[in-house]
C-alpha cells in the first residue's frame, strides 16, 4: 500500500507559524491513500497562532485550512466526503459555526457529524475539524 504524506509549506499563507505543530506534535497534515485524502484536525488558530474568541472566524480559519491542504493536492471543497467536527459548547457556538460553515460548504454537501467535546488541546479553541476527501476516479 502506497502512502504519501502531505506538507504544508512553511511559509503558508493559511497556517502561518501553526505549520509548526506537524512536527511539534508529530503528526502529517494529511495523508493519501488508495483514492482518500484523510486530513487531521483542522483548528480556528490565526497565522500568528492566536485563537479568536468568535466562533465564526474559528470555524472560518478552520475550514480554511482544509481547503488549503486540498488545494496542495489539487482538490476543492467539494472533493470532502466525510466530515466530523468537534464543539466547546455545542449548543452556544452552533448558530455561528452553521454560518461560516454555510458561506464555505457548497453542494454536494458531505457527510458531516458534529460531536460535542469538554475541551480541545488549546484553552479557547472551540472548533476542530477533520475530515476525508475522495480523488477523482483514477488517481
Amino acid at each position: 500500500m502506497t502512502i504519501h504524506t502531505v506538507e504544508v509549506p512553511e511559509d503558508s499563507e493559511i497556517f502561518g507559524k501553526s505549520v509548526s505543530a506537524f512536527a511539534s506534535f508529530g503528526y502529517s497534515a494529511a495523508v493519501r491513500s488508495r483514492g482518500h485524502l484523510f486530513i487531521a484536525g483542522t483548528v480556528g488558530r490565526r497565522r500568528d497562532s492566536t485563537i479568536p474568541d468568535d466562533i465564526e472566524e474559528q470555524t472560518e480559519i478552520a475550514i480554511r485550512k482544509l481547503q488549503e491542504i486540498l488545494r496542495l493536492e489539487g482538490l476543492d471543497l467539494s472533493a470532502l466526503v466525510d466530515v466530523t467536527s468537534y464543539h466547546v459548547d455545542i449548543h452556544q457556538h452552533l448558530t455561528g459555526f452553521t454560518k461560516a460553515k454555510s458561506r464555505l460548504i457548497k453542494p454536494p454537501y458531505p457527510s458531516w457529524s458534529l460531536i460535542g467535546v469538554s475541551a480541545l488541546a488549546s484553552p479557547g479553541l472551540l472548533v476542530e475539524i477533520r475530515a476525508t476527501a475522495a480523488y477523482p476516479d483514477g488517481i
